[in-house]
Parts: C-alpha cells; structure tokens; sequence
C-alpha cells in the first residue's frame, strides 16, 4: 500500500503526522510506502530517516479546494496512493468535502462527515454537552472585544481563552484576557472562545470510532509534563472505568467515524470529570496507544479499506510516553530540492 499522512510538523506543538506513521510501521501486515503530504518544506518530517518514502507540498485547503485536489490528483499520478490520513483539524473540513472526488480516484480515506465536525466544534461542544448530560466547563462564544467585558458576569478569573482551531491561554484577569482574545483573533480568526476555567489534573483518552457509535479501541493517559504551550510532553496509560464509560457515550452520541482525541479535566474539588474538546483527528501522542496494545492508526486502515475490524478488548496500563528534542541534519541542495520543485 501507498499511504499518505499529512502533519509532519514535529515541532515544540507537534502535529499527529509522524506517530501516526511510527504506528503504521509498527503493523506486521504493512507493506508499502508513506508518502508524507507537507505544508512547510522546513517540516522536520521530511528530513527524519526512515518515516516518509517520498514529501510532496501541497497547498493549505484555505487556497481553494480546487488547488488542493489538483496537488494530490497529480501525486496520485506519481506514487497511486491507496489511502490517504489527514491528522490536522485545520484541513479536515476540506478533505471531508474532497472524499467523493478522492474516491473517485481510488483514494480511500475513512473520516468524519460534516455534520459530526461541526457537533463537536468549540463552539458548539457546550450545546453538545449539556444536551446529553455530560460536564462542560461554561463558555462565552466572543466575537467581539465587547463580550471580553461579559466575562466578569458569568464567571470568574482565570478563564481559558481559545482559538477557534489551536491555541489556549489562561487569562487571570481583563488585561490578560483581551491580550489573548487579539492575538487568536489575528491567527486563527472568529468567534474566539472564553471557557471556565477548571482546576484539576487533565486527563486525554486517544480512540476510534467505526461510525455506528461503536468505539473499535480507546486508550486513556495522564499527563505527567505539560509544556507552556499546554502539550503534554509525558503522560501514562491509566484504569479509569468512569474516564471509559464516559469516553464511549461520547462516540455513541457523535456516532464518531475516524480517530479522535477526548481531552478532559477531573476537577480537584468534585472530581467529577469535565469535557474540555473533541480533537477530531489522531493526538500526537497517538503512537502510545499500539505501544499499549491498541494500534488505532492500523484499524484505521483496515476499515478505510472496507475490512470488518472487531473492537479492542484492553490495553497495557502504565505504559508511558516521553517526547524529547532531536536535532536533525540535512543540506541545502536537499533543501532546494523540496523548497523548489516541491516534491523530494
């Protein structure tokens, strides 16, 4: 097989792109090549051994649907992809609107629909939630720097403000939260969106979902080292029947179909646990699940190629993960290379 993994970003905020090939590798069945699909030709992705047969660029979906299409439509040409994974939540609403025309190329791709994106939008979890009776934090939907003002009214400092796609900061007061609302605001556009602010230790569970509300696997961690910029740098697999239980109504009622991330946060006063967002893609902490006993990535596969794949039934607790920095090395005529004619 020919898979193309898209997010090979794997920076300080890493993208999903290269655990979900470290996961692929790890499959005894695999035979074939990935083919990494990139944004940036200063992805360190693109320069790291044995993880992408070949790079492509290709354009942001931003650019036009039109654009895109033709990119892949001509690395198909060169390299007949099988199956393609986007991993980043910026490009999947424009995947999701290119699947028929994929399919007609022989493209197998196995993702959320529309409609499920847009139930567990950021600014729309809250509606999600309290609908189905699970424990959100409040929110203020800010499309202008007039509802900062609101915050003061239903609820109290800190509060987490968020970017519509990425990006969150912990504003402790007026200053700080307007400070934040600007700069998501200029990077990632409107509504912006002010959360409560939840103390307590946060929990992420990595899962699949076949479509149906049936969950194929699902694997919970801890994190143990949280960077600056929120991403855990450490974390381990725990037993949490309540954490589980919550985690599959979750796929039920979204009838999930593609991989997602749940990320939560057991408040320390109740500890009752809070839905903070639905990642509708895999973490970059991915490839702890097949080191846990659950290679969701590979299920993955196997259904986007029509297979009947039976849930997992357990996982390894205690496992942990552990990022680190890597420096990697490469020239500039390899650089041109990609920079210039966009493929290498």
């Amino acid at each position: 097989m020919n898979i193309a993994v898209t997010g090979l970003n794997a920076t300080d905020n890493p993208g999903p792109g290269i655990p979900v090939i470290r996961s692929i590798k790890d499959a005894p069945d695999f035979k074939g090549n990935i083919i990494g699909l990139i944004y940036d030709s200063l992805e360190p992705g693109i320069y790291m051994k044995d993880i992408a047969s070949k790079c492509y660029l290709i354009p942001y979906p931003s650019t036009g649907l039109n654009n895109l299409y033709d990119r892949i439509a001509f690395i198909h040409e060169q390299e007949k992809i099988d199956i393609i994974i986007p991993t980043l939540d910026s490009e999947l609403y424009g995947f999701v609107k290119l699947q028929p025309k994929l399919e007609a190329l022989g493209i197998k791709t196995f993702l959320p629909d529309i409609d499920m994106l847009n139930i567990r939008a950021k600014d729309n979890l809250f509606n999600f939630c309290t609908s189905h009776g699970i424990k959100v934090p409040k929110n203020i939907l800010a499309k202008s720097v007039q509802d900062i003002y609101a915050i003061p009214d239903q609820m109290e400092y800190p509060v987490v403000v968020k970017g519509i796609f990425y990006e969150a900061y912990i504003a402790n007061n007026f200053e700080e939260a307007l400070a934040a609302f600007n700069k998501l605001r200029i990077k990632w556009g409107l509504p912006i969106i002010i959360q409560e602010f939840i103390q307590g230790i946060e929990f992420n569970v990595v899962a699949l979902g076949d479509g149906t509300g049936k969950t194929i696997g699902a694997v919970p961690m801890r994190k143990l080292y949280i960077t600056d910029k929120g991403k855990g740098w450490a974390g381990v697999t725990i037993e949490d029947h309540n954490l589980m239980d919550l985690s599959y109504k979750i796929i039920e009622k979204t009838k999930w179909r593609s991989g997602l991330e749940l990320e939560f946060m057991k408040s320390s006063s109740t500890e009752e646990y809070y839905l903070l967002e639905i990642n509708p893609r895999f973490p970059a902490w991915v490839y702890l699940a097949p080191k846990a006993g659950q290679n969701l990535v590979w299920a993955l596969i196997r259904m986007a190629l029509g297979e009947i794949v039976e849930p997992f039934t357990n996982y390894e607790v205690g496992q942990i993960f552990v990022r680190s920095s890597w420096d990697l090395f490469t020239d500039m005529k390899t650089f041109e290379k990609i920079a210039v004619s966009g493929m290498i």
